[in-house]
């Protein structure tokens, strides 16, 4: 088994994904192993969140070990209790779904549009009940969700509304960027996203008055940070909390990507338009569907995805590209499928758009130093 996996290995020359090197990480690692203090929310994770801040125009910016943390911070912040009822897309990863399940919550699953595989705004309000908490939008490939009727409906039922936006660094709403719309956000900076410090997120607070509760939870439910501010004589456990710091080398790296940010997602932007540009043929021959992004949407080139006709034919290209050494792949499987997604779901609607999507999508190789995605459109054309 080992010699197959190697030899498959071997093999590959365009693989799915590689983090992209900024050019200062190995100096800030240094420097951050000299200044002897490893700890987090030291001097690197407070240049991260200082410049996070003046990017996105937040009151506060936390960084955390992952976007899992902060979702899971998130649900905290808004008191998620069981019983409580929160809308979400089926189609995402499982973190989504865990930070409130954790807290003894019901999902209620509604399906997504078929251009963007975004949840579908129109959809929401039919679902919310008497126990709806939170609606938590997920802005997938980094393409912003149809935001404004979502507020609109949150504001109209009293709902807090929680952005998923592990893949939308750097992406904008009618240019207003990605994180900042709801009430708290979250971003990703895991290996495969645009900027990585290979494991990491960041938690985005858009009302200052969960400044102090984040700190609590982020520091083991402890008023530490305010000891450090010279606010209280002594720290002492005040509430519930976990372990949701980042290490400075964590950090470190984080900061070379970015302050690197526009350089980064500007040339993945370039790649994502090549591939758009180069798929239109197979399009206009219903070969395929290409990835739609909304005129009044910055995405950041995070997925290049198509769809195809049934999962066979899918199957059947993952496979014949991989013999010529690329690494396509599939994504999400529908959460509603799943055991543990029945189980905790308050309301089971029927998503034919997200299962369709589960079956069909396709995502094609983007990182910022691979090779031209002409040569893999052509590829593809022969493995249609």
């Amino acid at each position: 088994m080992n010699s197959t996996l190697n030899a498959l290995k071997s093999t590959i020359t365009v693989p799915f994904s590689r983090p992209t090197i900024a050019g200062k990480e190995l100096e800030y690692l240094q420097q951050a192993l000299d200044q002897r203090r490893w700890s987090g929310d030291q001097i690197f994770s407070q240049k991260c969140e200082q410049l996070l801040e003046t990017l996105l125009a937040a009151p506060k910016v936390m960084v955390v070990p992952s976007c899992t943390a902060g979702l899971e911070m998130a649900a905290m912040l808004i008191d998620v209790q069981p019983g409580d009822e929160i809308i979400l897309p089926s189609f995402t990863f499982v973190s989504t779904a865990n930070a409130f399940v954790l807290r003894g919550a019901k999902l209620v699953f509604v399906d997504v549009r078929p251009d963007t595989l975004n949840i579908d705004e129109r959809l929401i309000e039919s679902a919310i009940t008497a126990k709806t908490k939170a609606i938590c939008v997920v802005h997938y490939a980094g393409v912003s969700v149809e935001m404004n009727p979502v507020l609109e409906v949150a504001k109209k039922h009293g709902l807090y509304v929680i952005e998923d936006a592990a893949q939308a660094i750097d992406s904008f709403y009618f240019d207003r960027p990605l994180g900042t719309l709801g009430d708290l956000a979250a971003f990703s900076f895991h290996e495969t996203k645009n900027i990585s410090c290979g494991e990491g997120g960041a938690l985005i607070i858009n009302d200052a008055k969960w400044t102090l509760p984040a700190e609590i939870i982020r520091e083991k439910g402890t008023n530490r940070s305010q000891f450090f501010r010279g606010e209280v004589d002594k720290y002492t456990w005040v509430g519930p909390g976990s372990s949701y710091l980042t290490s400075e080398f964590t950090s470190a790296v984080l900061l070379a990507q970015l302050e690197s940010i526009k350089k980064i997602c500007d040339a993945r932007r370039d790649l994502w338009q090549k591939y758009h540009l180069a798929l239109e043929d197979l399009e206009s021959r219903g070969k395929l569907s290409r990835q739609v992004v909304p005129s009044h949407c910055k995405a950041n080139g995070h997925i290049y995805w198509i769809m195809l006709e049934g999962p066979d034919i899918r199957d059947s290209v993952i496979k014949k590209l991989r013999e010529q050494g690329i690494v396509a792949t599939f994504h999400y499987q529908s959460l509603h499928t799943t055991k543990i997604g029945r189980a905790q779901s308050g309301i089971c609607n029927e998503l034919p758009v997200t299962e369709n999507a589960s079956d069909c999508l396709l995502r094609l190789p983007l990182y910022n130093d691979m090779p031209n995605p002409e040569a893999i459109v052509e590829q593809l054309a022969k493995a249609l």
